[in-house]
């Protein structure tokens, strides 16, 4: 397993479900994590809960963990390394990868035991709880 650098980004943020026709919404303007994906079935958008609203279903409440450096494509195991720990203590995640790393999300109220579990599994992790 790999032995990985997290670093937990500071705001509270927000999952929306829009339908899979509806307008991509601007960025918001306080920057931070903004990510968007359109399926046939939806257009899901994470976001800073200072951004909201966006009509649609919503879930609030959630932590970001960013994977310090940027990962090569060959590298397998990344997402596993860091999902496993988390399910043994009961913690789900929602995942979202970009071109150069991974971020995972898990609810403000399970953060605690999230990073506990983290720093279990041999990861270091960094930023303000």
């Amino acid at each position: 397993m790999h032995r990985l650098s997290l670093t937990l980004l500071p705001d509270l943020l927000a999952l929306c479900r829009l339908p899979p026709g509806a307008a991509v919404p601007a960025p918001p303007a306080t920057g931070g994590l903004w990510s968007v994906t359109r399926t046939a079935d939806e257009l899901s958008v994470v976001l800073p809960e200072a951004a909201l609203p966006l009509d649609g279903k919503t879930e609030a409440g959630w932590r970001a963990l960013r994977v310090d450096g940027t990962l090569d494509f060959a590298l397998t195991g990344i997402l596993a390394s860091l999902a496993t720990p988390l399910a043994e203590a009961g913690v789900s995640l929602f995942a979202v990868s970009t071109f150069d790393t991974d971020y995972i999300l898990v609810r403000a109220k399970d953060l605690d035991a999230a990073c506990s579990a983290l720093a279990a599994a041999g990861h270091s992790l960094h930023g303000e709880r």
